[in-house]
């Protein structure tokens, strides 16, 4: 649900001038509390990694709105059962994946808005399967520690490639008094519809030339989560996902016998990915021991949801998302 914006705060405390880092540059700023420099310095490529990996799983929590279901969406099930034979791919025997102590609070909001958000440039009248979206993260400190703000650009930009090779992550993390900003993308939704309104309210921006709306804040206070692949992430959102009938599902399965179904997949890893290439996916895997890749076609519609506003996602090898099926 949403919540009012605080009144913004500084990020430099102790100075006006901002700070920029890069992702081979030094923290230029005195406003920065020492510790998070040192923490910066020390960890700064596994911030990078944590970074990417809170883009490519956290803003799924307001990428659609009401705008995104089409009108005909059937009550959804539970969960649809099997109609076809599950194409498994088998593990070969390694170190399963270790849990993740990811937080799954939001982070208070420390940024001003830079405008009320319009309505949606783009909509999606057939459904979102296999929409192309990207997303900015700007990884900044606050009270309870790091932080990161991400930014989507569903139903604000399609995302041309030319104009997101451009970014400049440098300066807009210089533009935005944020330590570092990381691009992640582009990506593709592997769903057909989305039961979200967040997008209604969220606050607007521009990097370069692409629009993007801000989708979620998240907190990622002193600890650093692992970005380990096949680790449990909890996110805070409130959303379902559906995949109609019909439509062909990419899962994992856990040793646990828990199941995860893909909500989007990634050319970050292997830009020559596309969904054409998702059926053959588990040869390409280097999965856990126990885990499981398999591919199925709905007989009814599937409806994931989170529990009680916090939903549990995984990523493989390429940063393809999955979430439980709870």
């Amino acid at each position: 649900s949403a919540h009012p914006d605080p009144a913004p705060r500084r990020l430099c405390r102790d100075t006006d001038r901002p700070f920029r880092v890069g992702h081979d540059t030094e923290i230029e700023s005195g406003g920065l509390a020492k510790e998070t420099a040192r923490l910066w310095q020390m960890y700064r490529h596994k911030f990078v990694a944590l970074a990417l990996t809170i883009g490519s799983i956290a803003t799924v929590a307001a990428c659609g709105d009401d705008a995104t279901a089409p009108a005909s969406t059937a009550a959804a099930t539970t969960a649809a059962p099997d109609t076809t034979a599950a194409a498994e791919t088998t593990a070969p025997a390694t170190t399963a994946a270790p849990e993740s102590t990811l937080p799954a609070t939001t982070a208070p909001d420390t940024t001003e808005p830079t405008s009320t958000a319009p309505p949606p440039r783009f909509t999606y009248p057939d459904g979102i399967r296999d929409v192309r979206y990207c997303e900015v993260v700007l990884l900044r400190t606050g009270d309870n520690g790091l932080y990161a703000e991400v930014w989507n650009t569903m139903g604000r930009s399609e995302c041309p490639q030319d104009e997101w090779e451009a970014l400049d992550t440098a300066a807009i993390a210089a533009e935005n008094g944020a330590i570092t900003a990381l691009t992640n993308g582009p990506r593709y939704w592997t769903l057909d519809s989305i039961d979200a309104t967040a997008q209604l309210t969220a606050p607007i921006t521009t990097f370069g030339t692409i629009e993007m709306f801000r989708g979620a804040t998240v907190e990622l206070g002193a600890g650093l989560p692992s970005t380990v692949p096949y680790t449990q992430r909890p996110v805070a959102r409130d959303t379902v996902f559906r995949f109609d009938a019909g439509t062909t599902v990419y899962e994992l399965t856990a040793p646990d016998g828990a199941v995860y179904v893909m909500q989007s997949y990634s050319q970050k890893i292997d830009p020559t990915l596309t969904a054409d290439g998702l059926a053959s996916l588990g040869d390409r895997l280097t999965l856990p021991a126990g885990w499981t890749f398999s591919t199925r076609v709905l007989d009814a519609e599937l409806e994931v949801r989170d529990v009680d506003g916090v939903a549990v996602v995984v990523q493989d090898d390429f940063e393809n998302t999955y979430q439980l099926v709870a």
